[in-house]
């Protein structure tokens, strides 16, 4: 898509950031050059004209021609991956605390109460 949108001298797109499913998109879009403005599904939701997604597509179209969207920040890839691996580190503690706690407690109802053997 991005080698057919290069083709066709598109070098800047309007995207909406709901969900994860724009993140590969963008990537590959910022790989071959291409401008992305990612935009924050609110400030254009309470917009008139959309209809369908077809419509929602036409209309974004029409404020990113004119220069009325907003731009989001989006970090550099490497801090973008740092934090990827920082949030699952993050998410593998948690998990592992929450492992031990469902542990103890199974236990102290069977009435095994190993934190307090010496």
């Amino acid at each position: 898509m991005a080698v057919w949108l290069k083709g066709r001298g598109v070098q800047t797109v309007a995207m909406q950031s709901t969900g994860v499913y724009w993140i590969p998109l963008y990537d590959i879009l910022e790989e071959h050059g291409i401008e992305v403005y990612l935009v924050n599904a609110r400030d254009t939701k309470n917009l008139p004209g959309r209809k369908t997604d077809v419509q929602e597509s036409q209309w974004l179209l029409k404020l990113h021609t004119y220069g009325l969207l907003r731009n989001s920040f989006r970090s550099a890839s490497e801090i973008r991956v740092l934090r990827a691996y920082w949030r699952q580190r993050d998410q593998h503690v948690k998990t592992a605390g929450q492992c031990v706690q469902r542990i103890q407690k199974a236990l102290t109802q069977m009435n095994l109460q190993l934190a307090k053997c010496h």
